[in-house]
């Protein structure tokens, strides 16, 4: 037990237990767990609101369920009363963060960086409470830096720790180019820490080198070191890759429940514990309950996957649009029909065209490539009769029902 423990309550404690059972759920790495026990307790004991950094790169304005991992837990802590620091990286954003990429990012301009972080604050409404977010940028202290600051905070780290990322190393061991200007965006992530005096710092398991670099700042500047919460990388619907929208793999959050469940039913199983543990707010007895009961073979994963698909339609879009996507799922997806509201594409194109060129011009595919490969798939049917033929020529009358996928319906109304 640490010294502040022994300076509190035995009901004190109690809230410090009940507050790190909490944080410590579902995490990847606490970097260290004890300064986070010494953190919370002493704000029990004083009183005194930790203050929660987030830092986001603007760099896709489409929130997804990758996000929300690291939303979730912010929200716990909102919900215990500490402040949350969402930082938008204007300013780094131009830079773009080298994490992860074997090229250097493209920057962005001040146009894209502001319409990303209006998106980004519309969806987070849907997890935290914005009302009482404190929304920092920091453009506000980085443009103000003169050269002579820049030199100085460049000489508080080496060039050996700098190299010790792992996307720069392997940059550096395949001869691509590292840009001088990448070395900066984890100190300048690491001098938002200081402004912003941070308790805790969140981020992905990705963002390990950037998220340290506030750790290490405030130590050279005297200040009280921040602890860094590391949480899982969420990987995407082809159960491999982390979930990213460039990769096709995600679950926006902003998307129709229908296309929710749908996507939430390809889930591989062998990932199913993991959407549980990090998307819902299911308590640790019923993620343990579940868990047991898939391993017993008491629950059928389908049904699993069912109630998990449900849960998130009904956290982004409420109980009713959650079962009325769940009807449709069933009859569509269980029982061959076709959905009672389809998407409507005005057509005033020919009466009479070949299928691959109306899937394209219909943007159901990119491309005539796309369509043939869909159609060899068994992926394309019209008006419920499956498509096997890549050369056929389709009668476009008005009313049409044409299916890609599982989940892609439209309707065409001749104009």
């Amino acid at each position: 037990m640490n010294e502040v423990m022994k300076q509190l309550t035995e009901e004190q404690r109690i809230e410090v237990k009940r507050q790190m059972d909490m944080y410590t759920l579902g995490v990847h790495d606490i970097i260290p767990v004890e300064e986070l026990e010494e953190k919370v307790a002493k704000s029990v004991r004083d009183q005194r609101p930790l203050k929660i950094k987030l830092g986001l790169d603007p760099s896709a304005p489409d929130v997804h369920l990758g996000h929300t991992v690291v939303l979730k837990k912010m929200k716990q802590f909102q919900d215990n009363g500490h402040t949350i620091q969402l930082l938008i990286g204007d300013f780094t954003g131009k830079i773009g963060d080298p994490t992860g990429k074997s090229v250097a990012r493209k920057p962005l301009t001040d146009e894209e960086v502001q319409y990303n972080a209006k998106t980004y604050f519309e969806q987070f409404g849907k997890i935290v409470d914005m009302d009482k977010v404190e929304l920092h940028y920091n453009s506000k202290w980085l443009s103000k830096l003169h050269f002579e600051d820049v030199i100085q905070l460049a000489g508080k780290i080496t060039v050996a720790r700098l190299m010790e990322r792992d996307d720069f190393e392997e940059r550096m061991a395949f001869s691509k180019p590292i840009s001088l200007h990448e070395f900066f965006y984890p100190l300048m992530q690491g001098y938002d820490s200081i402004v912003l005096d941070c308790d805790i710092e969140l981020g992905g398991t990705d963002q390990h080198f950037n998220v340290l670099m506030g750790r290490h700042f405030q130590e050279k500047l005297g200040k009280e070191k921040q602890v860094a919460i590391l949480m899982p990388l969420l990987e995407g619907l082809d159960g491999v890759e982390k979930m990213s929208k460039s990769k096709r793999n995600y679950i926006g959050i902003d998307e129709s429940p229908q296309e929710t469940y749908g996507k939430a039913m390809s889930i591989p199983d062998e990932r199913m514990e993991k959407y549980f543990e990090l998307v819902t707010d299911f308590s640790p007895e019923q993620l343990n309950a579940i868990k047991e009961d898939l391993q017993s073979g008491q629950c059928h994963p389908r049904d699993a996957k069912m109630q998990l698909a449900k849960t998130i339609v009904t956290m982004y879009h409420g109980v009713a649009a959650a079962e009325k996507a769940e009807h449709q799922f069933i009859s569509v997806f269980q029982q061959g029909a076709i959905p009672d509201e389809l998407p409507v594409i005005e057509w005033n194109g020919a009466s009479d065209i070949l299928v691959i060129e109306l899937l394209v011009q219909l943007g159901l595919l990119g491309s005539k490539g796309e369509a043939r490969r869909m159609i060899a798939n068994k992926g394309v049917k019209v008006n419920g009769e499956r498509v096997e033929d890549v050369d056929l020529r389709i009668s476009v009358i008005d009313g049409l029902v044409i299916q890609v996928g599982k989940r892609k319906f439209v309707k065409i109304a001749l104009k």
